[in-house]
């Protein structure tokens, strides 16, 4: 092997990246862009529910209701109505995301002792963000009930309670930027190393400089080191800015070994290259090499518990997760994030990773290598 063949061929590979003005919006605006949709825009914190008042019964009673939604830091009455016909109107446009309903036997019901019901109506479109807002309904009754509970029976009850002290470990403040920051460190890899690698070996046939490699004194697997060295560069410094950025800007604690961060990252770069290879072996040009990647892409990134968690998938769905190489990354940036967690821990997915990193990628060198006879 030469090493001064496979530097010049690197060099090469980098004077036409960075001279071509395509690959320098990938290389250096993609990942900015990704980190700032998901650090900013792809988030479940709910901040601001918009609720519309639908009040039959018009007492104090209801409107202490209405005054404990209103009080409440997440809630905020936009309407009040008097059909509820309206409500059905708002709703069908957006512009509410829950209403809530009360008849006209409301405080009288109460004033008995008696039960006295609420309808609540949710927009259940986005199923995850209308269970939380049913959550934070049930914590607003709750203290309504209690309150009322106080007012209409001033004696002082003694009775054993629990005490419940609730800590949230790793993510204190339930923020979703914890959650899918992180991922992004795994995502602009997979995406960058992906994408460049699969048009790299179609960027020479169709610019007719293959044969020319070919007839070159470059063995075949300094061609494939001089073609896929580049790629782990640019990935490995990417990574550096993403972790910088998760850090510093978006203030996302680091608390375990950037060495070993940076130890997954390569052996998730096995496959993904691997994975680049393989493409650019199948496909004749860059337009096809490039759908071919975004048709791996899709499911890397639907399969990998990067949003969706894989234990609510089907069980068929779920053994297809195994051959995922981003599912075991993912799992590793978030520990070492999040948790501080080392190889002690992390070490299964480090198995796997490497596992699946050289099955791949020795299945696209022998590919590679047949292309070259």
């Amino acid at each position: 092997m030469s090493w001064m063949r496979i530097r010049e061929l690197v060099r090469k590979e980098f004077i036409q990246l960075l001279r071509d003005r395509r690959y320098r919006m990938i290389l250096f605006a993609a990942p900015l862009l990704q980190m700032a949709v998901f650090g900013y825009v792809v988030n479940y914190d709910i901040k601001n529910i918009r609720v519309a008042v639908v009040d039959h019964s018009r007492t104090v009673e209801s409107r202490k209701l209405a005054d404990t939604f209103e009080g409440s830091r997440i809630f905020s009455i936009t309407h009040r109505l008097e059909d509820e016909r309206d409500l059905e109107d708002l709703l069908l446009r957006g512009q509410v995301d829950m209403g809530v309903k009360m008849a006209p036997d409301f405080a009288a019901l109460i004033r008995k002792g008696q039960t006295a019901p609420v309808q609540i109506i949710a927009d259940g479109s986005m199923s995850n963000m209308a269970a939380l807002r049913m959550a934070y309904t049930s914590t607003v009754l709750e203290r309504f009930n209690s309150e009322t509970l106080r007012e209409l029976y001033p004696q002082t009850l003694r009775y054993g309670r629990i005490d419940a002290r609730i800590r949230t470990w790793y993510n204190p403040n339930i923020e979703s930027r914890y959650f899918f920051v992180p991922g992004i460190v795994a995502f602009v890899i997979m995406l960058i190393s992906l994408l460049l690698t699969s048009i790299a070996i179609i960027r020479e046939k169709e610019a007719g400089t293959m044969e020319q490699l070919i007839v070159t004194p470059l063995k075949s697997y300094e061609l494939i080191f001089g073609k896929t060295i580049p790629y782990i560069i640019i990935s490995l410094v990417q990574l550096a800015v993403v972790i910088v950025a998760s850090v510093f800007w978006f203030e996302i604690p680091l608390a375990g070994s950037i060495p070993l961060l940076f130890f997954a990252a390569c052996l998730f770069l096995l496959s993904t290259l691997g994975i680049g290879l393989f493409i650019s072996t199948i496909s004749a040009t860059q337009q096809q090499a490039m759908m071919t990647t975004f048709f791996f892409i899709l499911p890397f990134f639907m399969l990998s518990g990067f949003v969706f968690p894989i234990a609510n998938m089907p069980a068929v769905v779920q053994w297809l997760t195994y051959l995922n190489p981003l599912r075991y990354f993912l799992v590793i940036v978030r520990g070492i994030f999040l948790k501080g967690v080392g190889l002690d821990i992390l070490w299964p997915q480090y198995v796997f990773l490497a596992i699946l990193g050289s099955a791949v990628f020795a299945g696209a060198i022998a590919r590679f290598k047949k292309r070259l006879d």
